[in-house]
């Protein structure tokens, strides 16, 4: 797994989203991801989104994903 495949499928499963996603071992990653649709949730929904995009990986090919979740607004 590589970050470059995360921010797709991240990207690509959150219309409107920007992702930017880091992580050198091939298991543990970072991702700040910008989402209009973030609006009015509360963190634990937004990272549920998230998750939602990257389905079984999650748990399997990603074994940790740190994320940081805002709205254009929020991220300034």
């Amino acid at each position: 797994m590589d970050a470059d495949t995360i921010r797709n499928l991240i990207e690509t499963g959150l219309p409107g989203a920007r992702a930017q996603v880091q992580g050198d071992d091939g298991v543990h990653f970072e991702a700040t991801v910008v989402c209009e649709a973030f609006a009015g949730k509360l963190p634990l929904a937004r990272h549920r989104m998230v998750y939602a995009t990257l389905g079984d990986l999650m748990g399997g090919a990603i074994h940790a994903l740190a994320l940081k979740t805002v709205t254009p607004a929020e991220a300034g």
